[in-house]
């Protein structure tokens, strides 16, 4: 027994023999039939063990592109930079995640997830270790942008992996799953950044964030494959589950059952599955989503950027008691994103956009309350929680959306723009938000009213979209072990 089949018997199961009959394709297409015996099977669940191997990588990816700003006011001080330029090193990181998504995502509808996020991972850590020695502020700069492009494919990497390993019913959920790294870094690096900073300097943190990336490339490696039918930890029973769309085996779509309103609200339709790069191009859809969901980034990382200051200027919190009130967004954003792909998957049976448009509308208004809330600590950071609740709790759906358009082949490419657009939102925003900010004498309530009016555009862009029936996985079980 190999080292791949070790690491599965902690997940198989075996029961009674039964008289199995496979269709399958050969590789010139033509269908093939036989029968065989097998072994009567209860599904493993290693599906679940992919997906704590994405949250824990992800968790590593959040920490390394967010511990830049617990050391920042050290770097700001040594370097003698000014505050535009402090920004600028947060901010180029999300130009080189930008960038780098698209070309990830062509790469991987052609080779697959499990090589290339591995490298991701390990190239990445190298560079977060490298961070440690610069010198200088465009030392700094650069590292970031080389962060980012280093770090762009991970997320395409991650997403498609839950596309490919989760069926119709469990993406949402899955999917929440994954987006809730990004909110529990937030709450874990600030305090384990400013120990190390405070007893070895700030360059420690740099050092010591990189060792999980380079462990979690290997367990990356080892554990993931590319389609759950390349891995010997996935028996026939869990395949047939993850490849099934609920319809008894039938080439059917996915029944979402009557909603009434709320499917004429969001447009259900039986919509041709994407299954072409260009077709994705010229999707409404596609494009839709992807500007919503840089609208959505704008608000995320401009609060991730400047609640803090806000805190402190506006509602005149010292900075140690800032640190503890300026988690509470993430905190309600950790609880929103599990809470949204379960309510996406269950209650909304599979449709995405509801949770969506509760983002757009709610974290409008919640925004408004932030800024009219009276001063009292219990009433700030009840509203920064439920505005961190609301903002995620459609997040994981602007990612799982396309699951529903797309085919397996092309939902690497389609994320990839869907990530490489909205993320820009992450470097656009804290500069947007800072400009706002010096033009109106740092008036808060109007700088942050923008990302209530971005918020609204999101609304709007979001209704005009098509809720779209997920299609069967036709030949998913084909995929050869790799």
């Amino acid at each position: 027994m190999d080292n791949d089949e070790n690491l599965c018997s902690l997940v198989s199961s075996r029961g009674p023999s039964r008289l199995v009959h496979i269709v399958h394709r050969t590789p010139d297409g033509a269908r093939m039939s036989s029968s065989t015996l097998h072994h009567e099977e209860r599904p493993t669940h290693y599906r679940w063990v992919v997906l704590t191997v994405i949250f824990i990588t992800y968790v590593i990816c959040m920490a390394d592109r967010s511990n830049i700003g617990a050391v920042l006011p050290m770097i700001k001080g040594e370097f003698e930079i000014s505050n535009f330029a402090s920004g600028a090193i947060s901010s180029f990181f999300f130009l080189g995640y930008a960038i780098s998504q698209i070309p990830a995502g062509l790469v991987m509808t052609k080779k697959g997830t499990r090589h290339i996020v591995s490298l991701a991972v390990l190239l990445f850590s190298i560079i977060t270790f490298c961070m440690g020695f610069a010198t200088t502020a465009v030392a700094l700069l650069v590292l970031r942008l080389l962060l980012g492009l280093m770090e762009g494919p991970t997320p395409v990497g991650m997403t498609s992996t839950v596309n490919a390993w989760f069926p119709p019913k469990e993406k949402g959920t899955a999917t929440g799953v994954y987006i809730a790294s990004t909110q529990f870094a937030p709450i874990i690096v600030p305090i384990i950044a400013v120990a190390l900073a405070n007893a070895q300097g700030w360059r420690s943190v740099f050092h010591w964030f990189a060792v999980p990336g380079v462990v979690m490339a290997i367990v990356f490696f080892l554990v993931q494959r590319t389609h759950p039918g390349q891995s010997r930890c996935v028996n026939a029973a869990e395949l047939a589950r993850i490849t099934s769309t609920d319809t008894g085996g039938t080439e059917k779509r996915v029944d979402f059952g009557d909603m009434g309103w709320i499917d004429r609200l969001i447009r259900l339709r039986d919509e041709k599955p994407l299954d072409t790069n260009g077709r994705i191009m010229r999707s409404w859809n596609i494009w839709g989503n992807t500007i919503a969901y840089f609208f959505m980034n704008n608000v995320l990382y401009g609060m991730l950027t400047w609640i803090p200051s806000y805190l402190v200027t506006a509602r005149g919190y010292n900075f140690i008691k800032m640190g503890f009130v300026a988690s509470a967004p993430s905190i309600g954003g950790l609880v929103g994103a599990l809470v949204g792909g379960v309510v996406s998957d269950r209650v909304f049976r599979g449709r995405r956009k509801p949770t969506m448009l509760i983002t757009a509308l709610m974290t409008a208004v919640m925004m408004v309350v932030v800024l009219v809330v009276p001063q009292n600590t219990v009433l700030v950071v009840g509203s920064l929680i439920l505005t961190g609740f609301f903002l995620n709790i459609g997040w994981p759906m602007f990612t799982a959306y396309a699951m529903n358009l797309t085919t397996d082949g092309t939902y690497p490419f389609a994320i990839s723009v869907i990530n490489s657009g909205g993320n820009l939102g992450g470097f656009f925003a804290p500069i947007i938000v800072g400009a706002l900010l010096d033009a109106f004498g740092g008036n808060y309530t109007v700088a942050f009213s923008y990302f209530v009016v971005v918020l609204l555009i999101g609304l709007v862009l979001i209704l005009t979209l098509t809720e779209g029936r997920p299609a069967p996985k036709v030949g998913a079980a084909t995929a050869t072990r790799a």
